[in-house]
């Protein structure tokens, strides 16, 4: 009799593990499902943020890349955005033209930090391919303008210590913008014969006005149009690694990501044009 009833007290034990384990599969299957069509949601709409990170894992930090210091400014910057950038643009080439100017976020050290496979978008498919894979977060106090992950978040909190305006008040056009965008704004301020010159490299003056189609950082989610008007807003936005790269584009700022001090280290050149501080690329 003890004999059966320890084979039936067996039994009732593998049956209950075996239930355990199949209810388990069951929520981990169905929380899956929960969290795919929320993240499907997020890109349609662009949510805050559109990937939130396991809390459960946790990752080795990346080691942030320091140039040699015995390397020259041109090559202190050309070694780190070969990290980020497959291929680095020839001289001479517009892509090079276009890296010299807007190429300032390729030294970015953050993880989290996407950037583009190359200096520009040949259309609003590959555009829209690039924004697709990116985690926007919303800036406080607006309706639409939205930022990379780590750039919005970084902005935010230079907001929170200063009121910062955006340049047109309100609009999604200061922040993240299309392909077609982009476009609008140079065929605004230039044209088609405009953009032949920039190719040749005869005419760069109007790249501190506009960028030529597809290769915006705003279509990177990387800067921001503002009205800044006291050095109180410029130290909150150096503070949280915000700077203006573009020089003549007054508005326009650059998340990098890094402190003032460091920027010398990656080869960046201060330049002091009509009292604004720009930091140049050394190319």
């Amino acid at each position: 009799m003890q004999r059966i009833l320890r084979r039936l007290a067996l039994y009732i034990l593998i049956f209950s593990l075996t239930f355990i384990l199949v209810a388990s599969n069951g929520i981990v299957h169905h929380q899956t499902v929960i969290n795919t069509a929320q993240f499907n949601s997020c890109l349609n709409n662009l949510s805050t943020p559109c990937i939130t990170p396991d809390p459960t894992t946790s990752e080795n930090p990346i080691t942030p890349f320091t140039p040699d210091s015995q390397l020259n400014e041109q090559q202190r910057f050309l070694t780190t955005i070969a990290i980020k950038l497959p291929t680095i643009p020839q001289p001479g080439t517009f892509e090079y033209i276009l890296l010299r100017k807007y190429g300032a976020p390729f030294i970015n050290q953050k993880a989290e930090t996407k950037l583009p496979p190359k200096v520009m978008f040949a259309n609003e498919q590959e555009t829209k391919e690039f924004q697709s894979t990116l985690e926007m977060v919303k800036v406080n106090g607006t309706n639409d303008c939205y930022l990379q992950q780590s750039a919005g978040l970084a902005f935010n909190k230079a907001r929170a210590l200063q009121n910062i305006p955006l340049k047109s008040g309100y609009g999604s056009g200061d922040c993240t913008r299309t392909f077609t965008t982009n476009l609008r704004f140079w065929n605004k301020y230039a044209n088609s014969r405009t953009l032949d010159k920039v190719r040749q490299g005869k005419e760069t003056a109007i790249l501190g006005v506009v960028a030529p189609p597809g290769s915006s950082q705003h279509l990177w989610g990387l800067a921001i149009d503002l009205r800044v008007s006291n050095p109180k807003q410029r130290q909150a936005l150096n503070q949280n690694g915000w700077f203006q790269t573009v020089e003549n584009d007054i508005p326009h700022w650059t998340y990098l990501g890094l402190t003032e001090a460091e920027l010398p280290v990656f080869g960046f050149k201060k330049q002091v044009v009509r009292g604004i501080t720009y930091w140049i690329t050394p190319i």
